[in-house]
């Protein structure tokens, strides 16, 4: 009953996850605020963040779309994430193991015994937040601040930091450096710190490169992310690349069955 049920669930997310056509409709520009009858939703970020959505598609295209999928190949396998952008609902399958989010909780279900290894409640959406870079910086929530120039690789970026206000998600003291190109204001990186479980701010400091974009239905999102390694702050040189593939980004709104608990899974505590 278990596997006939995985394998229903998979389906729809398939189905679910295939480019919709829609045209994009009702969307208009007031001044320099961004509304979007579709969700009654209006843009909150400072235009430096702005310049750099514009490059990779604009805040409008991304505000339209409802779901995004792709696959990638992790340590024990190939996984399916798909997550609802309005509700961050989630869901990730693996053929020993799935893990979900139905807006309330995350849930683990294992096909056999200690199939997976790790933390589901942080995984749950850790890569959904580093592959919709740069837009998962127009959340709510968010504090801006921008940077001076900053060299990385032998390169000058231009750079915002940002933070959460207290309550934001499940780490809250988490921050972000996005840092851009000075004249295409394209992201090329990405400095992050972890604080998940923690009740302070870290000053230990990793990076991603994003030089490898793909265009999406409107949206450049990437194709490769790679890790370096760090000294004294600063990225050094390649540590691990993770390819993404079978991306769908789409307007069609994903029913919530997609993402309930399942018979069997059992709910991941914060702690």
């Amino acid at each position: 009953m278990k596997k006939a049920l995985l394998g229903l669930l998979a389906i729809s997310i398939l189905v679910a996850c295939k480019n919709d056509t829609e045209k994009e409709t009702d969307v208009v520009i007031h001044d320099e605020v961004k509304v979007s009858k579709i969700e009654n939703k209006t843009a909150n970020f400072p235009k430096t963040l702005g310049n750099v959505l514009e490059a990779h598609g604009g805040w409008e295209q991304w505000n339209h779309m409802n779901n995004l999928c792709f696959e990638l190949d992790g340590k024990n396998g190939t996984e399916t994430h798909t997550t609802d952008l309005k509700n961050r609902k989630a869901k990730i399958e693996h053929k020993d193991w799935s893990i979900g989010y139905d807006g309330n909780q995350v849930w683990l279900l294992e096909n056999e015994e200690d199939a997976y290894s790790g933390n589901a409640r942080f995984y749950h959406n850790l890569m959904f937040y580093f592959y919709a870079m740069p837009f998962i910086l127009s959340d709510d929530g968010i504090v801006y601040s921008e940077m001076e120039p900053t060299e990385l690789d032998g390169k000058l970026y231009n750079g915002i930091k940002v933070s959460y206000k207290n309550g934001v998600g499940d780490s809250p003291e988490d921050e972000y450096k996005l840092f851009f190109h000075p004249d295409t204001h394209k992201m090329e990186w990405l400095g992050y710190t972890v604080t998940f479980g923690k009740d302070e701010k870290s000053d230990k400091w990793s990076y991603i490169k994003y030089d490898d974009w793909q265009e999406v239905n409107g949206l450049q999102l990437p194709r490769k992310l790679t890790w370096y390694n760090v000294e004294n702050g600063k990225p050094t040189d390649e540590r691990n690349d993770l390819l993404f593939s079978k991306v769908t980004v789409s307007p069609q709104k994903l029913d919530a069955s997609v993402f309930a608990k399942p018979e069997g899974a059992v709910v991941v505590p914060l702690n």
